[in-house]
């Protein structure tokens, strides 16, 4: 949903895997629309490469994440889906006005009491507390996932 509203933009992701998410963003984004997406393991990188070879509008680069798309940018929309890091370099990899999207995040409600993540979670310190940044946490029907969505406002 998300891709379909990039017209003439661009989008990046980050931990392409064998390339399923990317071919979702693709069959969604506008035709003016361009996907750029990075994974780490070049044998997945392979993979994703054969299954969008025929959709010119898409590339996949073998790399750490942020550092290969650090000069391709900046993204309409940035998709997270791999990788660890300082998520404060995402914001730089966003223009303003666009968006940031972390899946598989767990909501705190349903983590132990215990949980290491409990009051301490990077990812939602990132997206809550940057002050570039207007951020929601998404909770998904099963209401055990969510996802992080922020949008760069400076």
């Amino acid at each position: 949903m998300l891709a379909a509203g990039c017209a003439g933009g661009r989008i990046g992701e980050m931990g392409t895997g064998v390339g399923i998410g990317a071919a979702w963003m693709a069959s969604a984004m506008p035709p003016d629309c361009t996907l750029v997406t990075a994974e780490i393991d070049p044998a997945r990188a392979e993979a994703a490469r054969e299954l969008l070879a025929e959709d010119r509008r898409v590339e996949v680069v073998t790399g750490d994440s942020a550092a290969v798309l650090s000069g391709r940018g900046p993204f309409d929309l940035l998709f997270c889906d791999g990788g660890g890091g300082d998520y404060a370099d995402l914001a730089d990899l966003v223009r303003v006005g666009g968006r940031i999207v972390m899946d598989d995040v767990t909501p705190e409600k349903v983590q132990s009491p215990d949980s290491p993540l409990r009051g301490n979670d990077a990812k939602r310190q990132f997206f809550f507390g940057d002050p570039r940044l207007v951020s929601v946490e998404v909770v998904l029907p099963d209401l055990e996932n969510s996802l992080l969505v922020g949008t760069r406002t400076r």
